[in-house]
């Protein structure tokens, strides 16, 4: 979950790092640093900088003048260690000789310490990290060549990994080895970079080199060679980014995040473009290497993910079981291996990630795949790890997504699992009128949308008014309990306030004790065959002193029953969870800038999780 950023070329690598490791801050920011190699300077040959806290902190404390045109950096999400200046990145070891920087865990990491201290080489992190400094400078000192040096250590190593390595007497190159935790270069003009994230170099080059696990590269201003454990030499070509820096600028938002609501109709009416089959009622999904015959004979589907990829999957689950009539549940991806699933070859597994590189949902993939089961992926980032590892799968195509709490790209989720459910459905029982029906609904979407957007003075006076309160629910039923889920992830997420889902017919089981005029409900009331039930149980909150918005559809007459009232435009009921998700984006949004919050970058998480 941290950054990596590399350089090697005729520019001072300094600003080059600190600019990257800017772009990389979503994906850790309790602290940062850089080397860079200098081999003009015999004094000092390579210079360390390291700072807690944001990369700002980092930044104010580079010297004036921190000259090298070689030179790596990281900004940190804490696994082994508190958050601190002398843990933080790049490790070095004993003799200054070597500095890495390292995404991952290592899982043998205690092993290697105990190790190396009996062996009399003094550690001064808590991190995992640093062992692989000091393993690269054993085998230097053996003769190694900087390549050798990592392929030993690595091969020492249990866990996974992103590394970039430098030894001071091989100036002008950089060594990075992958396994389990992302990493590309990028090839410039007569300079070349490394990355976890393309993100980090979309200002220098749009050709990047995707490793795969168990990939290393030696990599020189003039270009680099990639091998493995086995090969002397692998035949990675680059391929072309589909980003654009003026993509991940404010754009005149306060915050990403802000921004990331915002361009929801857009980006959701570029992801339907060309999807849509009007002629048979149905979803053209071509990247799911299924023909309709190899649809048919799934009799499941069961949907992997994270957090809110978890939540959205409910509500795909959901709309599967609607449209195409099978059976369909979701469960986190997190426990899904330890549990030793029994793996159906009549059930489809459908995993969801926005960054294609979460841990826990790439170890799910795997979990399948051993056992012979067919699964696909809802991904947003092209050419991650999930991506290339899936059978098949649907890009989202949302665009890239900065604020850690994600919005448009769950949005996308959503509606990725609806083109889903209307090809599985098409090919069961689902009627041509009634797939009309859906793309009709699918098209109607980006206006819609907008329209909720529009009212967002009225969703910001509900949220400061939750932003008071010590803690609330939010509650649903049946297609409303996966947006009551997503609605108190977010609050939690980025306000610190304590957020609770229920379904709403589980409130007279137990929380109806904890109803009170300190905790409002925000409630889930669209014009369903479920309203009159939703009503009566927000009257019972109401009648026991409990505030409560409710999103709601136009024209639903709710009495006394709500507090404060918000109106979201009617879809199809099996599209209307897309659409009355997008409010709760918005207050807790709203609530968090009222508690002066900083929302694109909440504590103790980060956007991408690639460790365990």
């Amino acid at each position: 979950m941290c950054g990596i950023v590399g350089y090697v070329g005729p520019q001072q690598a300094a600003p080059v790092l600190v600019e990257g490791l800017t772009r990389l801050e979503y994906r850790g920011y309790d602290s940062a640093g850089i080397a860079v190699l200098n081999p003009r300077s015999k004094a000092n040959p390579s210079r360390v900088v390291r700072a807690q806290g944001r990369v700002r902190e980092l930044e104010a404390a580079l010297p004036a003048r921190l000259a090298g045109t070689t030179g790596i950096g990281h900004t940190r999400w804490a696994t082994h260690g508190e958050p601190s200046e002398r843990n933080a990145h790049p490790h070095t070891s004993g003799d200054g000789r070597v500095h890495v920087v390292h995404n991952g865990i290592i899982d043998n990491f205690a092993t290697l310490r105990s190790r190396l201290s009996e062996e009399g080489v003094e550690l001064t992190s808590d991190t995992d990290t640093e062992v692989v400094a000091h393993l690269v400078a054993r085998e230097l000192e053996t003769g190694s060549s900087l390549e050798d040096a990592v392929l030993a250590a690595v091969g020492q190593i249990v866990g996974t990994y992103a590394l970039a390595v430098l030894d001071v007497q091989a100036p002008g190159r950089v060594v990075v080895a992958r396994n389990g935790s992302p990493l590309l270069l990028g090839v410039g003009d007569g300079e070349m970079f490394v990355a976890s994230d393309p993100a980090a170099i979309v200002r220098h080059t749009s050709q990047v080199v995707l490793l795969d696990d168990g990939d290393f590269a030696s990599v020189t201003a003039d270009g680099f060679h990639s091998f493995t454990a086995g090969e002397k030499k692998t035949a990675r070509a680059a391929v072309t980014l589909d980003l654009t820096v003026e993509e991940l600028e404010l754009g005149g938002h306060d915050h990403f995040m802000h921004k990331e609501i915002h361009e929801q109709p857009e980006s959701v009416e570029r992801m339907l473009t060309g999807r849509l089959d009007d002629r048979f009622g149905t979803a053209k999904l071509a990247g799911l290497n299924l023909e309709p015959r190899d649809l048919r004979r799934f009799e499941r589907v069961k949907v992997l993910g994270c957090g809110s990829a978890y939540y959205v999957g409910q509500l795909g689950a959901s709309m599967i079981e609607d449209l195409a009539r099978i059976p369909a549940d979701a469960e986190p991806a997190s426990e899904f291996r330890y549990r030793n699933p029994i793996i159906e070859p009549s059930t489809l597994y459908v995993v969801v990630s926005q960054s294609g590189e979460t841990a826990d949902t790439l170890f799910a993939v795997r979990e399948v795949q051993r056992k012979g089961g067919t699964v696909v992926g809802l991904v947003n980032a092209v050419g991650s790890s999930i991506a290339r590892e899936v059978d098949g799968g649907i890009y989202l195509h949302a665009g890239p997504e900065v604020a850690v709490a994600s919005t448009k790209a769950l949005t996308h989720m959503s509606i990725g699992f609806a083109l889903l459910a209307l090809a599985l459905g098409r090919v069961h029982d689902l009627s041509f009128a009634d797939g009309q029906r859906i793309i009709a609904g699918l098209r109607a979407l980006p206006a819609q949308i907008a329209e909720i957007l529009a009212g967002e003075e009225a969703l910001a006076a509900a949220a400061e008014e939750l932003a008071t309160a010590p803690s609330l629910f939010f509650v649903g039923r049946v297609r409303g309990y996966p947006v009551a889920r997503e609605g108190a992830q977010k609050f939690k997420e980025i306000t610190y306030r304590h957020a609770e889902a229920y379904p709403t017919s589980e409130l007279k089981h137990g929380p109806l004790a904890l109803i009170s005029p300190e905790l409002p409900s925000v409630a889930i009331i669209p014009e369903d065959d479920l309203v009159e039930r939703n009503i009566t149980a927000a009257q019972e909150i109401r009648a026991r002193g409990g505030a409560v918005v409710a999103i709601t559809h136009p024209g639903v007459e709710l009495g006394d029953a709500a507090t404060s009232r918000i109106e979201v435009p009617r879809n199809e009921v099996e599209l209307d969870p897309i659409l009355l998700t997008i409010p709760t984006q918005l207050l807790g949004y709203h609530a968090a800038v009222a508690l002066g919050e900083d929302v694109d970058r909440p504590r103790n998480l980060a956007k991408s999780v690639t460790v365990e």
